[in-house]
């Protein structure tokens, strides 16, 4: 390996890790701004005439999580809302587990969906793809994502079942 050749493969490796760290530090800027503007508590509210009806609170809380994980990382998401929206979800009588799972689900789906798509942007960096090839070929894997994201979301025992039968 000649000197050229690593200075070329640092310069690639400088620039996915640049574009990386633009974008946590941005899903970090963004999970402070949430927490001081006390959104999570605004969503609480929001949401709690809902409580009544468990179906429709589910869907309004995952399509809130689908949303924010498309802009947020997955570790900020979960610190900063499952504290707030698990006691909603409790008081809904929905199963913990299943919310738990359901939004782990969730944010992942929204990690590889435009328009920020952070494991996306990874992905098309070390692929030095660009991002719309991208996009366009996780597309037919997130549409499948999605119909298993719905269909969770109205048959619950498909992941609560298997779950009972380990215990």
């Amino acid at each position: 390996m000649t000197f050229a050749i690593l200075w070329h493969v640092l310069i690639g490796a400088a620039k996915t890790t640049s574009v990386v760290m633009f974008l946590v530090a941005s899903a970090q800027v963004s999970a402070w701004l949430i927490t001081i503007a006390e959104l999570p508590m605004m969503v609480s509210d929001l949401l709690q005439p809902l409580v009544d009806s468990p179906r429709l609170l589910f869907i309004v809380i995952m399509v809130a999580i689908l949303i924010v994980g498309m802009v947020m990382d997955l570790t900020p998401t979960v610190l900063i809302l499952t504290p707030v929206l698990m006691s909603l979800v409790k008081e809904a009588g929905i199963d913990p587990i299943y919310f738990g799972v359901m939004f782990i689900i969730n944010c992942s789906i929204g990690l590889i969906t435009p328009p920020i798509g952070n494991v996306l942007n990874v992905i098309s960096g070390v692929a030095k793809l660009k991002f719309d090839d991208a996009v366009r070929g996780v597309f037919p894997y997130v549409l499948v994502l999605y119909s298993l994201l719905v269909v969770f979301v109205f048959i619950p025992d498909l992941i609560i079942l298997p779950l009972k039968w380990i215990n």
